[in-house]
C-alpha cells in the first residue's frame, strides 16, 4: 500500500525537480510526480524479461505505458525493457514507477552499468537450477562492482532476492540458495515467473522498502 508521507527532499535543479536524500528518486515539482526506478538483476535467461511481460501483462493500459524489449536471436534481453507504472499518489505527488531489466550476458556490461544509473532499488533474480549456482554469484559480485561505479553500497540500496524457476526438477534446495545467494540477509522469494507465481510478491516487496526511504 502507497502511504501518504514523503519529505526530506533536497537539491532542487533548475527544471524544478529534487532528488531525495536517500534514494535516486526524481520528484518533479513542475508536474507532481516522484519518479521511482526499479531495476532487475541477475544471470541471462534466469527469468528478469519473464517477470517484466508478466507484470505487463496484468496490468490496466490505463496504469501501464509501453513495453519495450530488445532482444536478439536467442530472445535475450538485449539491453533493457522499460515500463512506468502509476502507483498512485504520495500526498499531492503521483508516484511513477519504471521497471527495467539489464542483460544478462557478460559481453554486454556496459549496458549493466548504465541502467543502473539512478537506480533506487534492485530485484535480483537467481536462478535455481543446480548448473546456474556460480553464475549467479558472479552475477552478484557485477552488481556490487557496478553500482560501486556510482558510489552506491548495497547495505543502503533497497534490495530483494527472487530464487526463480522453482518448478525446475535440478532446482536447488531454498536453504543452499539463501547460504550462496543471500549474503546481505535481504528478503527473498521463491517464484515461477512463466507462471506468475511470486513476481507481485517480489516487486511489492522492494517498493516497500523504496517507499520507507521516502518517508
Amino acid at each position: 500500500m502507497i502511504t501518504d508521507h514523503c519529505h526530506v527532499w533536497k537539491d532542487t535543479n533548475s527544471r524544478g525537480q529534487l532528488s531525495t536524500g536517500m534514494t535516486m528518486s526524481i520528484i518533479n515539482l513542475q508536474t507532481k510526480e516522484i519518479n521511482v526506478k526499479i531495476v532487475y538483476y541477475g544471470t541471462g535467461l534466469g527469468g528478469k524479461t519473464t517477470n517484466l511481460k508478466y507484470i505487463y501483462s496484468q496490468l490496466s493500459p490505463i496504469t501501464r505505458g509501453d513495453l519495450i524489449s530488445l532482444a536478439t536471436e536467442t530472445e535475450r534481453t538485449l539491453f533493457f525493457d522499460f515500463m512506468a507504472l502509476d502507483l498512485g499518489k504520495v500526498k499531492e505527488f503521483d508516484v511513477k514507477l519504471s521497471l527495467y531489466t539489464v542483460p544478462g550476458q557478460v559481453e554486454y556490461n556496459a549496458s549493466r552499468k548504465l541502467i543502473l544509473n539512478g537506480v533506487d532499488g534492485i530485484i535480483f533474480v537467481a536462478d535455481s537450477d543446480v548448473m546456474k549456482e556460480q553464475e549467479n554469484i558472479e552475477s552478484q559480485i557485477n552488481m556490487l562492482e557496478n553500482l560501486a561505479a556510482y558510489g552506491l553500497t548495497i547495505d543502503k540500496m533497497p534490495l530483494v532476492l527472487q530464487y526463480n524457476k522453482r518448478d525446475l526438477s535440478t532446482a536447488m534446495a531454498i536453504d543452499r540458495m539463501e547460504k550462496k545467494c543471500n549474503l546481505f540477509d535481504v528478503p527473498s522469494f521463491e517464484a515461477i515467473a512463466s507462471q506468475g507465481s511470486g513476481v507481485f510478491s517480489t516487486l511489492k516487496a522492494v517498493c516497500r522498502q523504496v517507499l520507507n526511504r521516502l518517508q
